[in-house]
């Protein structure tokens, strides 16, 4: 997987939503516990979904396949903390036959805290197989995976 780099978008092609912090969300020390971010990063993952018409059960209904996390990488830039209210987006950077390679971020009143890159992959059900993409799903995906995206510096 290539280095966290941002990721320049027109705003039309990121899906964001909002993400308070609670106390179970935190450590000992007050900060939001590191693993509590993929939670978020799949809150806003299953939304993004949602929003495009294929909540993830729709997609295990029609087509027997399902997504699984296949490599995460997260770079923490800075904490976010108690009460927060954090704004965790994501945009599609690659859409192959059979994965998803998404562009996700963690920002806090623009601030970023935390930067993903997350491959998803496709499998059959039952049996766990690598699966392609279905084509009403990758239809459904075309406004989000138009022309790839220029990558910027960090």
């Amino acid at each position: 997987m290539p280095p966290l780099v941002p990721v320049s978008l027109p705003a039309t092609r990121r899906f964001a939503m909002p993400v308070r912090v609670y106390y179970q969300d935190t450590d000992a020390g007050g900060m939001v516990f590191h693993a509590t971010y993929l939670d978020f990063l799949e809150r806003a993952r299953m939304e993004w979904l949602r929003s495009v018409g294929w909540e993830a059960r729709r997609v295990v209904a029609e087509f027997s396949v399902m997504f699984v996390v296949r490599n995460a990488a997260l770079d923490f830039v800075r904490p976010a903390v108690l009460d927060d209210l954090l704004d965790v987006s994501l945009a599609v950077v690659h859409a192959g036959g059979a994965h998803l390679e998404l562009d996700q971020r963690v920002d806090r009143a623009g601030e970023p805290l935390v930067r993903a890159r997350v491959e998803l992959a496709f499998v059959s059900l039952p049996g766990h197989r690598v699966a392609r993409m279905p084509g009403p799903f990758r239809a459904a995906l075309a406004d989000w995976t138009g022309p790839q995206p220029e990558h910027s510096p960090p």
